[in-house]
């Protein structure tokens, strides 16, 4: 028999659409909705076994087959499988739980782990991922972050992981391999100036940006094997107040914050320079006192904000412009503020 033959009975999966997720207060604590070019489809049916408490963070699997948001009551981190239906049986709970309230969540690109920023020592914790959900918690670091974890994002690559925190130097970030985590890089030499609350990385892992509590509210650093570089230089134009998340398109040429105080979402062209020229606000500006969470789709085509009033969710067609005429809002609201968004795709 001739391989083509061979294969003549063999399907591949079709893709998982793409798709946007809100973590949020209030029952069912994720909210999840269809995407395409026309922005929100009919959301989701909720999972049959919710998260324990208010969600502050939300990941999709870079493959589309598994969600996870992390929360405020034990387990902390509730994971599912992930389908074109939506979500599926929840995934049993890792054996050994993450210590406190969960803040953030991440999987690696390749979706061989997944790490929670959380509240208490260790203040993160990191365990293999499969088909099965979680495997057996990884060591800790040797050297921990200082306090509360808030966000925490992998490189692409999968070399490395940082945590955004409550305590001084603000982020900490460690080489990342299948056995876990490597010894602490050095802090950078110049340190964000205030708690770190997001973190990320380009996905050519040559960047990273850290959200913080004050001015100038977010700051950037070249990243390498060596770990930080020297900090780029602020934006000529700040975001107006605390920075809680941060987002690089995947492409690498723009950077949002989303933050405290109007216009709650600020977005700047990115290059190897650092920033450029802040974009021009939204026309519509998300309807909030802060917002929480920035994320952009894979193909850099939109940009979505979560946010604590009312939509609580808001997004945008995105282009080497900037910010679009705001998509319709989602007929079925998040239920209560929104804390984190991730897209699947798009």
């Amino acid at each position: 028999m001739t391989l083509h033959h061979a294969l003549r009975g063999v399907r591949k999966a079709p893709p998982i659409p793409p798709a946007i997720a809100v973590a949020h207060d209030s029952s069912p604590f994720v909210t999840a909705y269809p995407w395409s070019g026309s922005g929100f489809g009919t959301k989701f049916t909720d999972p049959a076994t919710l998260p324990t408490g208010t969600g502050n963070g939300v990941a999709f699997t870079a493959s589309g087959d598994a969600i996870a948001v992390a929360h405020v009551s034990s387990p902390f981190v509730t994971a599912y499988p992930w389908s074109a239906s939506g979500f599926g049986t929840k995934f049993a709970n890792p054996a050994t739980l993450p210590t406190g309230p969960g803040y953030g969540v991440a999987f690696t690109a390749s979706g061989n782990a997944i790490a929670v920023a959380h509240v208490s020592s260790p203040f993160v914790t990191a365990y293999p991922w499969s088909a099965s959900g979680f495997g057996t918690k990884f060591s800790n670091p040797s050297t921990l972050p200082t306090d509360t974890g808030v966000g925490v994002a992998f490189t692409a690559s999968g070399n490395a992981i940082a945590v955004a925190h409550v305590s001084s130097p603000f982020v900490t970030a460690y080489p990342w391999s299948g056995s876990g985590f490597g010894t602490k890089f050095s802090n950078p030499s110049t340190l964000p100036t205030d708690t770190g609350l997001g973190v990320a990385f380009t996905a050519a892992g040559n960047a990273i940006a850290v959200a913080h509590g004050s001015s100038p509210f977010v700051t950037t650093y070249p990243w390498s094997g060596s770990g930080f570089g020297t900090k780029f230089a602020n934006p000529a134009t700040l975001p107006t107040d605390t920075g809680w998340g941060a987002a690089f398109t995947a492409a690498g040429n723009a950077i949002a914050v989303a933050h405290a105080s109007s216009p709650f979402v600020t977005a700047y062209p990115w290059s190897g320079s650092g920033f450029g020229t802040k974009f021009a606000n939204p026309a519509t500006l998300p309807a909030a006192y802060t917002s929480r969470g920035a994320a952009f789709t894979a193909s850099g085509d939109a940009i979505a904000v979560a946010h604590d009033k009312s939509t609580f969710v808001t997004a945008y067609p995105w282009s080497g412009s900037g910010f679009g005429t705001k998509f319709t809002d989602p007929a079925t609201l998040p239920t209560g503020p929104g804390n984190g968004v991730a897209f699947l795709g798009g």
